[in-house]
């Protein structure tokens, strides 16, 4: 089992963090294309050679993120309509997450059997999550999974934000 450690700046305007490992040092730089249409994240390895990116489709009625992992597409997460709670869905890869996924607390299942778990790291300065991955083939998908579901909580948070104000 290999862990894994993503740790969001807060105040990051550019949208730039790194993945650790337990030895704290970096294995992943993921960068966020600051406002820009489509709003993308690219994930690179230490090498720099992005592995995987993460991108909202522009100008959908329901937000829709895509995943790519390797130059070409693994999942899909989209918002499915709902009048009482923000309801998502994952499509693809055979990948199935159980939890609350919402507060960053779940199992990712490919096929039914499990691949890893993710689960929020609390009293930190910014988001942290640990990212346990069960198998390591599934390590980049891991990581683009839970970089997509945080841009889908940051999509949801500014989207409930700007209908308050």
């Amino acid at each position: 089992m290999k862990q894994l450690y993503i740790k969001q700046k807060v105040f990051s305007l550019s949208g730039k963090f790194t993945v650790k490992d337990q030895q704290e040092k970096d294995v992943y730089y993921v960068e966020g294309s600051f406002m820009q249409i489509p709003k993308t994240f690219s994930i690179m390895n230490t090498t720099r050679d992005e592995v995987a990116l993460v991108t909202k489709k522009a100008f959908s009625f329901l937000p829709k993120f895509f995943v790519e992992v390797n130059g070409r597409e693994v999942f899909t997460i989209k918002k499915e309509f709902s009048f009482l709670k923000a309801r998502y869905t994952i499509d693809g890869a055979g990948i199935e997450v159980q939890g609350n996924w919402w507060d960053m607390d779940f199992q990712v299942l490919q096929q039914g059997e499990v691949v890893g778990q993710v689960s929020k790291e609390w009293f930190t300065w910014g988001d942290s999550y640990k990212v346990q991955i069960l198998d390591e083939a599934m390590e980049t998908i891991m990581i683009a999974l839970v970089v997509a579901i945080d841009c889908v909580k940051a999509d949801q948070a500014a989207a409930s934000s700007a209908t308050i104000n």
